[in-house]
């Protein structure tokens, strides 16, 4: 699922590059907002979502890796890993992300909750025709989330979690390929284009580094 979409050439004559222009990237999460959502979620003990939400951040993971996580995949002999490894169904290459402490006793408190088993899916459907939450199903109670804090739903969406601690992630320490590495992505084009980075970003870091 993209976070943008392609604005086509309003006029048949207009400059080549207007054909590709980016727009409507869905914006990360803020710190304060990442807290406000996390803590809504607490007091009402939505653990199912106070585990989804804390997971996404943590692995930003793709909507569709996200909720078709096993049990197994972030979970042994009873305790959820500190850092877990899956294969991404976009690229079919492997991806590790870390999971902080109140996201391993969110997840370890719904799977307790749950009694899932190692096979079973992490977040199953209340569908019957799906195993799982569906990414659509997902974006929707995102939308729930960031509206509860007075945000505009309509301006984020499944990739904006992606996003939030990636883009903290380069704020902190202009590490792109860092930051590549951890979404998974094969170009760093990729990476430069995903978090909005401009010249004036990369001036900015490439003055700090004296030769």
């Amino acid at each position: 699922m993209a976070d943008f979409y392609l604005l086509p050439n309003e006029s048949h004559h207009g400059a080549a590059r207007q054909q590709h222009k980016l727009i409507g990237q869905k914006p990360p999460l803020k710190p304060k907002e990442v807290w406000s959502i996390r803590i809504r979620l607490q007091i009402k003990g939505r653990q199912r979502n106070l585990a989804l939400f804390n997971l996404a951040i943590d692995s930003k993971l793709r909507s569709c890796d996200l909720v078709a996580l096993r049990v197994g995949d972030v979970a042994s002999g009873g305790q959820v890993r500190e850092r877990t490894t899956i294969v991404q169904q976009k690229t079919g290459r492997p991806v590790q992300f870390e999971m902080t402490e109140q996201t391993r006793e969110a997840v370890l408190a719904w799977i307790r909750q749950c009694g899932f088993g190692q096979e079973d899916y992490l977040f199953p459907s209340r569908v019957h025709t799906c195993p799982h939450l569906t990414t659509r199903q997902y974006a929707r109670i995102l939308k729930q989330w960031v509206a509860s804090i007075g945000l505009d739903p309509c301006k984020y969406g499944t990739h904006s979690l992606r996003r939030t601690k990636a883009a903290q992630i380069y704020r902190k320490t202009g590490n792109l390929r860092a930051v590549q590495l951890l979404l998974g992505h094969t170009k760093l084009e990729s990476t430069v284009r995903y978090l909005g980075v401009e010249v004036d970003d990369a001036l900015r870091i490439s003055e700090q580094v004296e030769l």
